[in-house]
């Protein structure tokens, strides 16, 4: 039997599956309001819960859509790229520098000090942990996005990935932030993210850390 020819579309499906992945904290906010609890008042604890519920199924959702894409496509995500040219890491460098400005302005100050301040020791840590697993659905959205469209448009130097993820991820923090200003800054940000994906020349195990840590400045 002839094998199922992989398209653009079998990619981006899965870069969407990782896009809907995260709506899984929605979820998780509705029980905990069905449970009679309403998160802007959560105490420690249970934002401490809140986060560990959704990370877990945060990762569970990522390490599935991981599956799916290489069931469906046969696309190993752990390939390795090739090394890196000195350019490519200096390029890295001004990537977080604008990254580290775009957060400045959406967040009206550095978001590790506003996060700290604002959450205490603690919580910051769970935060960050919750932040991590984030930051793993985002990185495969650039990903699988970026292999979508190089599958229709047969160009590999067009950060793809971040323009999907800049039009899933960050134009829906309109609607979750309440805010057109923040997600277009969030846009500009996966835009960046993307970037840093075809610096490393695609290989995931270097990106996976820096998308994360892009993320979380």
């Amino acid at each position: 039997m002839e094998s199922k020819k992989v398209t653009g579309f079998d990619y981006l499906w899965c870069a969407l599956y990782a896009f809907a992945s995260v709506a899984f904290e929605l979820l998780v906010v509705a029980v905990e309001g069905v449970c009679g609890m309403d998160m802007n008042n959560f105490t420690t604890t249970q934002n401490i819960v809140h986060w560990l519920i959704t990370i877990a199924g945060w990762v569970i959702l990522g390490i599935l859509v991981i599956h799916i894409g290489k069931r469906t496509t046969g696309f190993d995500i752990w390939e390795r790229g090739s090394k890196m040219l000195p350019w490519q890491y200096l390029a890295i460098v001004i990537c977080f520098v604008v990254n580290i400005i775009d957060k400045y302005l959406d967040w009206g100050g550095f978001k590790l000090v506003s996060e700290w301040n604002a959450r205490g020791p603690l919580l910051f840590v769970f935060q960050y942990i919750y932040y991590l697993a984030e930051g793993f659905l985002i990185s495969l959205i650039i990903v699988f996005g970026q292999k979508a469209c190089e599958r229709w448009f047969h160009n590999e130097k067009i950060p793809y990935g971040g323009i999907v993820l800049g039009l899933t991820w960050g134009l829906a923090h309109i609607f979750t932030k309440g805010s057109i200003a923040v997600g277009l800054l969030s846009a500009v940000g996966g835009f960046l993210f993307g970037a840093a994906y075809l610096l490393v020349n695609k290989d995931y195990r270097k990106a996976l850390p820096i998308i994360t840590l892009l993320f979380m400045l």
